[in-house]
């Protein structure tokens, strides 16, 4: 029997996912759990059979055209892959996957909390109790939002968005969307299609964004397109930091055009523009979408049944290169 393939694990994975790694590969595990510098990890990769990382390694075509030739996929332990230069890959041969179906729901759960959060002020009440500023209760103290009957706009009705439809409907939320292509009407479900992103935005009264991070998405939300949103929106965003331009959604959070935000995603993280810090409108969570055990749990096998196929010598079920 031959040797093991060498794997190297960008990141610490839960124990589950490690235990079979180590059951069937030779694995090399990221003991502090710190962000490889990319010297780091091509002397790491000397001699690997595959990388498995996370959306915290950029694999950019200079960090691809280094890899050594004994590289042969990168198993990415996440469902979006604008981290990984996908035509680089290509170009070396190399086959890259991701990890898609098994975060819907825990994302889809997060997207309601930030909805929650933001329209019911629950960053600032969390405060004033941590503070002991509460002082008493009055009929216009902490006066947030109610969502239920509301209008949610969702950007990407992909795997994620569908299933926070499904979950806002349970609020009694009417359902609009765009995306690159109208859905079946099976998977609409009475969700009324929208063919420009602006005018989605000008009939909601919360937006959702669920697009994975392109070229064409960078910015989408922009000092322009936010003048199309009806006055007073709640904005939520789990998908990806660098569809929001930083300072102009920061303005309009000031001037109450956006009434308020709920982020779980940011450009540059960890170190995220200061300004959202400053503002009480704004719900933050450090970028846990899909942080339950049964969701990363499952990430991890979904990433190793990609590994096993590639290295059986079958096409893998979740190839994006």
């Amino acid at each position: 029997m031959g040797s093991k393939p060498k794997v190297v694990v960008t990141r610490k994975l839960p124990e589950a996912v490690q235990a079979r790694l180590r059951r069937d590969y030779d694995p090399h595990f990221n003991a502090d759990d710190h962000v490889y510098s990319t010297d780091e990890l091509m002397a790491l990769a000397d001699g690997a059979d595959a990388l498995m990382p996370c959306h915290s390694e950029q694999l950019s075509g200079a960090v691809i055209a280094r890899l050594p030739d004994s590289v042969k996929a990168i198993a990415n332990f996440s469902v979006g892959v604008d981290h990984v230069d996908l035509d680089a890959a290509r170009s070396r041969g190399i086959i890259v996957t991701n990890t898609p179906d098994v975060l819907s729901d825990a994302t889809a759960e997060i997207a309601l909390l930030l909805m929650l959060g933001a329209a019911r002020r629950a960053a600032e009440g969390d405060r004033l109790i941590r503070a002991r500023q509460w002082r008493l209760w009055s009929p216009a103290f902490m006066v947030g939002t109610q969502i239920t009957g509301k209008t949610l706009g969702i950007i990407g009705m992909g795997r994620v968005g569908q299933v926070t439809a499904q979950r806002a409907r349970g609020f009694d939320m009417a359902i609009h969307y765009h995306n690159r292509r109208r859905v079946p009407a099976e998977i609409e479900q009475g969700a009324v299609y929208h063919e420009s992103v602006e005018a989605l935005m000008g009939a909601c009264d919360v937006l959702s964004l669920h697009c994975p991070a392109t070229p064409e998405t960078r910015d989408l939300i922009n000092a322009e397109r936010i003048e199309w949103l009806r006055p007073g929106v709640i904005l939520v965003n789990t998908a990806r930091g660098s569809l929001i331009d930083d300072q102009a959604l920061q303005a309009a959070l000031r001037s109450g055009r956006v009434a308020a935000a709920g982020l779980d995603v940011y450009n540059d993280e960890p170190d995220i523009h200061p300004g959202y810090r400053e503002l009480d409108n704004t719900f933050l969570l450090p970028h846990i979408g899909s942080a339950t055990r049964e969701t990363r749990d499952a990430m991890g096998f979904r990433a190793l049944d990609n590994l096993d196929a590639i290295f059986a010598g079958r096409e893998p079920g979740d190839r994006v290169a």
